[in-house]
């Protein structure tokens, strides 16, 4: 059974599915849609086409779906997404896209946003992904899978953090960061690889190896780049992790981490 507040004020012509709460103050615009089992905290703001999957938690005074903080937006119909069984701590901020993008930001599932994390318009962030108090994404970023973020972490629009990368507290993110490398600091520098996320998600410590040989091959053997995607390519068939680091520098627009 769907609960809405007295206090609350839900569109009518937005879509609550079954088992929704939506607690006292909170604002639903016309064009939302919340799936089941979602718990909408108080003096929550949800505007824009923003549709919102199944068993998330939304804590008290977060934005979701505001205009986009781009001189650009003309009041195009751009959107949020956001998947499933995602916790959204108090303040967080979430801006709709662009049509300088795909017009779409984009939060996958089973992410931990906590208090004051911000994500702009056009990003994109994958799934089980952590980001901690303050951290902020710049528009058109994209962090992928298994990602945390320290406190305050900053980074740049259009920057890519690769899957199961470590962000230290406070860092300043201007470049990519390939997967499962640790990064540090303001301007950040790399700190080896977070071989501790690595052995959670069950990589063996034969590939957890192999990723350390590939780091030490990209940030220790100076290499240039384009030696190192060599050396690269010839143990990537036979390692999964590695393949994927790879694939990242391949993959590359900004530039990497170096």
């Amino acid at each position: 059974m769907t609960t809405i507040s007295t206090d609350a004020r839900v569109h009518p012509d937005a879509k609550l599915a079954d088992n929704v709460s939506v607690g006292p103050f909170s604002i639903v615009g016309p064009d939302v849609e919340i799936g089941e089992g979602t718990q909408i905290g108080s003096h929550v703001v949800i505007e824009g086409h923003t549709r919102i999957g199944r068993e998330n938690t939304i804590k008290q005074f977060c934005s979701i779906g505001a205009e986009p903080q781009h001189k650009a937006y003309k009041g195009e119909p751009t959107c949020v997404e956001i998947g499933d069984r995602n916790t959204l701590r108090e303040f967080v901020t979430v801006h709709r896209g662009t049509t300088l993008d795909n017009s779409l930001t984009h939060i996958g599932n089973d992410n931990l946003l906590m208090a004051y994390a911000h994500i702009a318009h056009d990003c994109s962030v994958g799934d089980h992904v952590t980001m901690a108090n303050g951290a902020s994404l710049a528009g058109h970023t994209h962090v992928d899978d298994y990602c945390i973020l320290g406190g305050f972490a900053l980074i740049h629009q259009f920057c890519r953090i690769g899957e199961s990368a470590f962000i230290g507290y406070g860092s300043g993110i201007s470049k990519d960061v390939p997967p499962f490398v640790m990064a540090s600091g303001y301007p950040a520098a790399p700190h080896g690889i977070n071989a501790e996320g690595m052995r959670r998600r069950q990589f063996s410590a034969e590939e957890i190896e192999s990723v350390k040989d590939a780091y030490r091959i990209l940030y220790r053997s100076n290499l240039r780049l384009v030696e190192a995607r060599e050396q690269l390519a010839q143990r990537a068939d036979s390692c999964r992790a590695v393949k994927l680091f790879h694939a990242f520098l391949s993959d590359s627009k900004r530039s990497i981490l170096r």
